[in-house]
């Protein structure tokens, strides 16, 4: 019986009693890779940047400008930590996830057809909903934070429910119940948010790594077929984590928008 790419991640060991799963094991790689090449590319800084610190250098100021440009220059100092990490994260485990062997490496058993496997040791860190909703619900977090500081408690509540038009008399007390009311379905949509976030990711993910799999499983010429998909891919995991990274600071942006005098500050 074949086996496609299960839904969720799989269980590979469970050292004291914590479970560690395939995706696990992606996410860990990724971050440790990351971690010692941005180690690597600022161990020795120079006035003329080569090699990786000439990459990471490119990759860093061309983020910032580019954040700069849509949320402006306050939030990008203050948030740029966020959404500079999420981004560069979310591209390297979605490329990491492409090379050959992630999700057909593990335990398998040999049937008439041949090896099957059952346990892939590998799994795409974002083809588990697990890690996209943890960095969604960081963001959540870290959403209501910068709101508070941003516009304080009040402000935030004045953002939400408040009447955003002068007026006076009857028109007032209906602006009032309108936009009480339309604050009330923007919390509902706020709440979502982290759901909406996770699954867009997991699901365009998710779907690559499976439409990849069956791919391969075209008899003779597998490998072959694959390649478009490969190339295909590649432009999907680097555009899912752009999408993620903007629309997180589109969200930001519009809940202190009033503090910032546009993106066109930025350039100031």
């Amino acid at each position: 019986m074949e086996h496609g790419l299960s839904q969720k991640a799989v269980e590979i060991a469970r050292p004291f009693g914590f479970p560690v799963t395939n995706s696990m094991v992606v996410m860990w790689i990724v971050a440790i890779a990351l971690i010692l090449f941005a180690q690597n590319a600022t161990r020795t800084m120079k006035q003329v940047p080569d090699g990786p610190q000439n990459l990471l250098e490119w990759l860093i100021e061309g983020l910032y400008r580019f954040l700069e440009g849509v949320i402006g220059h306050h939030l990008v100092e203050r948030t740029f930590w966020f959404f500079g990490s999420v981004f560069i994260f979310i591209l390297a485990a979605n490329w990491f996830g492409l090379i050959p062997g992630v999700g057909s490496i593990g335990w398998g058993h040999v049937t008439a057809a041949g090896f099957q496997l059952d346990v892939p040791l590998f799994r795409g860190a974002n083809a588990d909903v697990n890690m996209t909703l943890a960095m969604a619900l960081v963001f959540f977090a870290c959403w209501i934070v910068w709101a508070l500081q941003e516009i304080g408690l009040k402000g935030f509540f004045k953002e939400l429910f408040a009447p955003k038009s002068e007026s006076a008399g009857p028109m007032r007390v209906l602006m009032i119940v309108v936009f009480f009311a339309a604050g009330c379905l923007e919390v509902i949509s706020i709440l979502f948010r982290p759901v909406s976030l996770s699954f867009r990711l997991y699901g365009n993910i998710f779907a690559g790594e499976t439409m990849l799999e069956t791919m391969a499983r075209v008899p003779h010429v597998g490998w072959l077929v694959q390649i478009p998909f490969y190339f295909l891919e590649l432009l999907v995991g680097l555009v899912q984590a752009l999408v993620f990274m903007l629309l997180t600071a589109v969200f930001t942006l519009l809940i202190c928008q009033h503090h910032e005098e546009g993106p066109a500050t930025a350039h100031d």
